[in-house]
């Protein structure tokens, strides 16, 4: 089946409602852009949990919708942007898509990902590059985490320095599981895997039988009692700053914390926060993202 996307420019104020008409009219997907995007003028879009962003769209936000072959796109259009009340239709083009393998093409984007000395991320479709790395099996999926992102980069380098055989370590918001696993296979145990997502504790069991690391994962009632000699979280900087108390309180006197999620423009903040109990700074900065990393005093 072949099928085409219709693209229109529009204003801020009426490119999420008229996404939301089209997929109401007919059209099989639609996505919303920045129609400045790689120029000098693209702007970044992005929040937290807890927290709203100030726009949903760009200033000048470029609609994508795909659409069946048979489908016209000037009617649905027209019907799209009659639903929301616009007084004309907004200028538009099509292109066809062509017919093309969906999971080959897929695949073809995401190749195996070097990070840290001796670590590799590699997708299920592809062989490790090097047979004596230290090798995490993972396909991109529902579940934040496969080595791309700054934030998973740096708490990777981190625990690959850091993890010392059989030490306890509590990776919270595990995600896909991506830090647990490694923390397993750098010798870490127990290690124990939280997150508030059911789905995301799903995910991260099938990575781990996956990779054959013996990982513990839960929701955030089923966090065991007691501390760790190394808690991981690799969230965002507002629920850090919200949980510091707590991830504070899993962390053995001595031991080590790693939070990630954190912009460079953040890390103080947050840092201030996690004084009270942890020698705390900036680990390493990537792409404009930190890994905080300290130790937790003796006494809290």
């Amino acid at each position: 089946m072949s099928y085409r996307e219709l693209i229109a420019e529009l204003d801020r104020e009426h490119a999420e409602a008229l996404s939301d008409a089209l997929l109401a009219v007919g059209a099989l997907s639609v996505s919303v852009e920045d129609a400045d995007a790689d120029t000098p003028d693209e702007q970044p879009l992005f929040g937290e949990p807890g927290l709203t962003p100030e726009t949903s769209a760009w200033k000048r936000s470029r609609v994508v919708a795909l659409l069946a072959e048979d489908t016209d796109p000037t009617v649905l259009l027209a019907a799209a942007a009659n639903e929301i009340g616009l007084a004309a239709t907004p200028p538009f083009s099509v292109r066809d898509v062509e017919e093309q393998d969906w999971v080959r093409l897929t695949q073809s984007q995401f190749d195996p990902i070097h990070i840290g000395e001796h670590i590799w991320v590699v997708p299920s479709w592809h062989d490790a590059p090097d047979p004596d790395a230290l090798v995490l099996e993972l396909d991109p999926g529902l579940a934040f985490g496969t080595g791309s992102h700054p934030t998973t980069r740096l708490c990777m380098e981190w625990l690959e320095q850091s993890v010392r055989q059989n030490q306890s370590v509590l990776d919270y918001g595990c995600g896909s599981g991506i830090l647990a696993i490694l923390a397993k296979k750098c010798g870490a145990n127990p290690v124990i895997g939280i997150d508030i997502d059911p789905q995301a504790v799903e995910s991260a069991r099938q990575n781990s039988v996956r990779n054959h690391a013996d990982v513990t994962y839960g929701l955030p009632d089923d966090c065991p009692a007691g501390e760790f000699d190394i808690v991981v979280a690799n969230i965002l900087s507002n629920p850090l700053k919200l949980m510091a108390s707590m991830l504070a309180a899993k962390v053995k006197p001595g031991g080590r914390i790693a939070l990630s999620g954190v912009l460079a423009r953040q890390a103080a903040e947050v840092a201030a926060v996690y004084e009270r109990w942890i020698d705390i700074g900036v680990w390493r900065e990537h792409e404009g993202w930190v890994c905080l990393a300290g130790t937790r005093r003796e006494s809290l």
